[in-house]
């Protein structure tokens, strides 16, 4: 019973929703434009600086719908590591 219990918390901490922020394609809501030549599926990269100045690669997929859906940012460090 226990165990199961720690498994849940960390499947719902691993899929928390992303959410976007300046710079995000979707920050003011979904474009006005629809992605009508990728299939639903697709996967869509942007990249961005945040507010401090660090870059960041976004990852969105699109839905059946043709909206994006944020799945992932990254943090890209300044120097290789």
């Amino acid at each position: 019973m226990v165990s199961t219990a720690a498994l849940v918390g960390c499947a719902t901490a691993e899929t928390a929703e992303v959410k976007p922020i300046p710079g995000s394609i979707t920050y003011n809501g979904q474009p006005r434009t629809k992605l009508t030549k990728s299939p639903p599926g697709s996967v869509i990269y942007n990249s961005l600086y945040d507010s401090s100045g660090t870059k960041m690669l976004e990852t969105y997929i699109l839905q059946p719908d043709r909206t994006l859906k944020l799945t992932r940012r990254d943090v890209i460090p300044d120097y290789p590591m």
